[in-house]
């Protein structure tokens, strides 16, 4: 293999160490006295990480203990540009320096550890090379923070747990600020992406270069001293008679562990989730459609997949400039092809594209929705995207998948690869992490993989902790990856009080990404706002250029600016009961003067009023929000 095949044989040293370009971040690596592979991080001088395990065991190596470096690299700049149809950024241009450790255990088995540094955080991933199978037993990474560091972690649900055994589904709420060894309520551990906080540095991590080979992780749930362990899916999270961990015959990599590190700015304006993950498969261009959707289902349910209800919902995305309608579950019953093939005909003539929802499942969990197991097999998959694009369907919507294990990640890979092939957009939900999927497969627009909007129309409950949810996603879930929360109602759900005043609900729209953005409002509800409010949702950016973190705290509030072309939005939430006032710094705005729509007196009422730079103080009505255009 050429990365080890590069390595300088040297004599052996107790330690080394890599900085990232700017020499702000420096990871220090070592064998200790145990013999273990160890590493520390920190930043501008300040402790980040603590001694850290590194190593991992393999049914036939183990590489746990009994160390030794053999050689090491040369440090090497590294540089990749790439675009993103549905990122924070539409064009990234990745920098980091590189170096490559081989070490041998005691029976001279050897492996590679690769590092990269980067202004804004760490990655590493580890390679056993060679002939032969091998099978993953076991990994040590582990992170270990000081005491007094503080943690922003979402509880992995316990497999074949909740509606229909569906989970685990990334769908819980987050436990927020508490102390870091805090046990997960969970037995499964904690998700990807983890937030703490180390003294003046923030961390965020997760993991990226998933190729269907191997099995997605999350932190164990024990994690006693402030130290997060590597964990492993349960041995249920499996397609159905598919194997758990990864195997693979020939050289096994790793898919990357993912630290990003730095000030709250520094975290929430990296890209390292997709700077890591594998270069875009080929995809045609004109398909290539990013947007906005209509959806019935969110607050009308099944009944509402009827023809002359999705009818509606085209006409409705067509008023609104909305590039999509979503038909949800149950079409092929309620609907069925041929009607949905007429309703694809007059969406072409109003400009609006059909997508359609799917069943995944096989057996591994009991939802009975429909189309269900038309995509378990490569045949299958052929058939019925044939059938889609024959119909005139431009993408679909793929639910209840069954957990991280890796035959399940190899199920979503073929997936993609063979919709990429068929042309048609992807949109994952009851669904694992993303974990930069959105740059390797550019058709996947959006995934759930979060406890989204649809959870607060079943209970009061959940609608009463939403503000204080979406405070948290834009740092956590939606960090890296497109997210489908399925945003935004200016009236009351049926059935339940909305907790949300109505600029909170807008700011959503912006603050959220999502490559196709589904809006949960309905025609109806869209007629109650005024003309400012529907205008600015008519042009939203069907994409976005660049991002700035503006302020925030994980679970209190937020302000974030997007930029498309020459236009700036800029959307704030509050998810306290009481007022914040927020000091904006726009000098890269100069002196422009910014549309301001935030919210009224009343808590379904807008107010509307202007926004001008260098600087501007907002106030943030309790459960409120604003969203600000700068043409």
């Amino acid at each position: 293999m050429k990365l080890i095949a590069s390595l300088l044989l040297a004599i052996p040293a107790l330690a080394q160490a890599l900085s990232s370009p700017d020499g702000q971040l420096q990871v220090d690596v070592s064998v200790n006295a145990e013999q273990q592979l160890v590493y520390t991080v920190q930043r501008a001088g300040q402790p980040v990480l603590l001694a850290s395990r590194l190593g991992l065991v393999l049914e036939d190596a183990d590489f746990a203990s009994g160390l030794s470096l053999v050689g090491a690299s040369p440090v090497k700049p590294h540089r990749e540009q790439y675009t993103l149809a549905a990122g924070k950024r539409s064009r990234v241009d990745y920098r980091a320096n590189e170096q490559s450790f081989m070490f041998a255990n005691a029976r001279g088995r050897q492996f590679v550890l690769q590092l990269r540094a980067s202004n804004d955080g760490l990655a590493l991933r580890y390679t056993v090379d060679g002939p032969g199978r091998k099978q993953f037993k076991d990994e040590l990474t582990s992170f270990a923070f000081a005491p007094e560091a503080r943690a922003w972690l979402q509880p992995m649900a316990t497999a074949k747990s909740g509606y229909k055994r569906v989970n685990p589904s990334y769908e819980e709420h987050y436990q927020m600020g508490v102390a870091v060894g805090t046990p997960s309520p969970m037995p499964a551990g904690w998700v990807f992406p983890a937030l703490f906080r180390s003294g003046a540095n923030w961390v965020a991590l997760t993991e990226a270069g998933m190729d269907g080979r191997f099995h997605a992780s999350r932190l164990q749930a024990d994690s006693t001293g402030g130290t997060y362990r590597i964990g492993l899916p349960d041995p249920s999270e499996v397609f159905t008679g598919g194997h758990l961990l990864a195997q693979v015959d020939g050289p096994l990599t790793t898919p990357w562990r993912v630290l990003a590190i730095g000030p709250l700015k520094t975290v929430m304006e990296s890209t390292l989730g997709t700077d890591l993950a594998a270069p875009a498969i080929p995809f045609d261009k004109a398909r290539l459609k990013p947007g906005h959707a209509s959806w019935s289902w969110a607050l009308l349910k099944d009944e509402a997949t009827v023809f002359d209800v999705q009818k509606r919902f085209i006409d409705y995305a067509a008023d609104m400039g909305w590039n999509y309608t979503l038909v949800d579950a149950e079409w092929d019953r309620q609907i069925g092809d041929a009607k949905m093939k007429a309703l694809a005909d007059y969406g072409r003539t109003k400009g609006v594209g059909l997508l359609a929802w799917y069943n995944s499942a096989g057996d591994w969990n009991d939802t009975p929705q429909t189309p269900r197991s038309a995509l378990l097999t490569a045949a299958d998959r052929q058939r019925e995207f044939a059938r889609m694009k024959a119909i005139g369907v431009k993408g679909l919507k793929v639910d209840f998948f069954g957990g991280d294990g890796a035959s399940m990640q190899a199920y979503y890979v073929d997936l993609l690869k063979e919709s990429a092939a068929a042309g048609l957009l992807m949109n994952f939900h009851g669904a694992t992490l993303p974990r930069g999927w959105s740059r390797t497969y550019p058709h996947l627009m959006t995934v759930e993989a979060v406890r989204g909007m649809e959870f607060t129309t079943f209970t009061q409950e959940d609608q009463d902790a939403v503000a204080t949810h979406a405070a948290m996603l834009p740092f956590t879930r939606n960090l890296f990856d497109p997210m489908d929360f399925t945003p935004m109602v200016f009236g009351d759900v049926p059935n339940i009080k909305r907790a949300t005043r109505n600029g909170f609900e807008l700011a959503e729209s912006v603050l959220f990404l999502s490559g196709i953005q589904h809006f949960a409002e309905t025609p109806e509800g869209m007629a109650t706002v005024p003309a400012s409010v529907k205008g600015l949702l008519r042009e939203l950016p069907r994409h976005w250029d660049e991002v700035r973190f503006l302020d925030g705290e994980p679970g209190k509030f937020v302000v974030i600016a997007r930029r498309a072309g020459k236009q700036w939005f800029i959307a704030g939430i509050n998810a306290d009961g009481q007022p914040r006032d927020v000091q904006l710094d726009l000098a890269w705005l100069g002196t422009r003067e910014g549309q301001l729509i935030t919210d009224g007196a009343g808590e379904r009422e807008f107010a509307e009023g202007k926004l001008t730079a260098p600087t501007a103080k907002v106030t943030l009505a309790p459960h409120g929000g604003f969203v600000a255009r700068f043409r």
